[in-house]
C-alpha cells in the first residue's frame, strides 16, 4: 500500500477505540448467524471517518482505492466508500469518468456488506447517476440482488429522486419489495415512503391505504411516523 493511502488508513487506525469495536459489533448484528456475521470493527465513528477522507481522498489511486474497499474492516470500507463519493461529485463535468465510478461501485458490491456502507453511499452514486437516466438496473436488482444488500441499495437509491421530487420509482419499487422476508428491506422501504411523504403526505396515506393487507408492521411504522398521531393510530388498527 502506497504511503498516500496509509495516510488515510493511519488516520482512521489513530482514531480506533477497541470499546467502541466492541459495541459497532454488536450493534451491526456481527454474531453466529446474522447480517453482519464475521465484520470487523475498529471502533471509529463516522464523523471521524468523514475527517479522514475530507483530508486524504485526492491522494487515493486507484489501487490504494481497492485496498481499502477490499479491507477485512469495516471503517476502512466505508472510507472507500465516502473517496467514491467524494470523487463523483468532483466529476461532475465529466460523465465518463462519473460512469467507471458507478461501474466500480457495482463491481463491488460484496464488499458493501451491512446497512450503514449501503445508506452511506448508494443515493450519493448510484442515485445521483440515474437522475436523468432510465431505472432499469433499480427494478432489476430489487428483483434479482444478489444479496440483500443489493436489494436495500436498489430501494434507498430512491432517496436521490425523492430529494428532487420524484416520488414514483420510490412508491414502485416499494410495492416490488413489500413481500420481501428481511427486516432490513422492511426498514428500508417504510424509511424512503416517509420520506416521499413528506413531500406528499396525501400521495403516501393513499398508497399505504391501498397496501395495507401485505405492508410490513415495521414498514407502516417508519413510513407514518410524520402522520398526526390520530392517522397513525387508524392506520396501524388496520
Amino acid at each position: 500500500m502506497s504511503s498516500a493511502a496509509q495516510h488515510l488508513t493511519k488516520a482512521i487506525m489513530a482514531a480506533a477505540d477497541p470499546q467502541q469495536a466492541v459495541a459497532l459489533s454488536r450493534f451491526f448484528r456481527c454474531g453466529k448467524g446474522q447480517y453482519g456475521e464475521g465484520d470487523k470493527f475498529l471502533g471509529v465513528k463516522v464523523p471521524q471517518t468523514r475527517a479522514a477522507v475530507k483530508a486524504h481522498w485526492r491522494e487515493c489511486s486507484d489501487d490504494e482505492l481497492e485496498s481499502l474497499m477490499t479491507s477485512p474492516w469495516h471503517e476502512l470500507r466505508l472510507a472507500a466508500l465516502l473517496t467514491l463519493v467524494m470523487r463523483f461529485k468532483n466529476a461532475l463535468r465529466d460523465p465518463s469518468e462519473q460512469a467507471k465510478i458507478i461501474e466500480y461501485y457495482l463491481g463491488h458490491t460484496r464488499w458493501i456488506n451491512n446497512w450503514d456502507l449501503v445508506d452511506l453511499s448508494c443515493y450519493e452514486l448510484l442515485g445521483a447517476w440515474l437522475l436523468d437516466k432510465p431505472r432499469t438496473m433499480l427494478y432489476n436488482l430489487a428483483a434479482d440482488g444478489r444479496s440483500l444488500w443489493e436489494q436495500r441499495i436498489a430501494m434507498v437509491s430512491t432517496m436521490a429522486f425523492v430529494r428532487r421530487g420524484q416520488l414514483d420509482d420510490t412508491y414502485a419499487l416499494a410495492e416490488q419489495l413489500l413481500g420481501h422476508p428481511h427486516d432490513l428491506i422492511h426498514k428500508a422501504v417504510g424509511w424512503l415512503l416517509r420520506e416521499a411523504g413528506k413531500r406528499d403526505a396525501a400521495r403516501l396515506e393513499l398508497w399505504l391505504r391501498q397496501h395495507i393487507a401485505t405492508t410490513p408492521r415495521t414498514t407502516l411504522r417508519y413510513a407514518i411516523e410524520k402522520f398526526p398521531e390520530n392517522l397513525r393510530r387508524e392506520l396501524l388498527s388496520l
